[in-house]
């Protein structure tokens, strides 16, 4: 049974910074890529960010780019997102999940953690 576990949501000012974490079991972390999606208010799922593996390669969304940063511990089986210069924009919940390759479609989800939420708020 696989489990991902997020924390460090909270409520931050603009401009504040955040360290979301993910802990991660049930599968083997250091073998898959891993990404963030989060959902606003109101509207639907947004990918975030994407780490490879072996923290070869990042992506990340035109929106964050420059302010978050994603990373891996796979010693510890954790992925990480370090978010600074936070907007009120970035309020949403945010997911890590699992990322596989399909050949049909490119890049999917298919395990995802249950959530933590980021308020960014005066």
């Amino acid at each position: 049974e696989f489990h991902l576990l997020e924390s460090g949501g909270g409520l931050v000012q603009p401009g504040g910074s955040l360290r979301l974490s993910c802990a991660v079991s049930g599968f083997t972390f250091s073998r898959c890529g891993m990404s963030w999606v989060r959902q606003a208010p109101g509207k639907g799922l947004e990918w975030v960010s994407i780490i490879s593996t072996g923290s070869v390669s990042t992506t990340y969304a035109d929106s964050v780019k420059g302010r978050l940063t994603i990373s891996r511990d796979n010693a510890k089986n954790t992925l990480y997102l370090q978010m600074n210069s936070l907007k009120s924009e970035d309020t949403a919940v945010y997911y890590c999940a699992r990322a596989v390759y399909i050949a049909t479609i490119g890049i999917a989800h298919d395990y995802w953690g249950q959530e933590t939420q980021v308020n960014v708020t005066n």
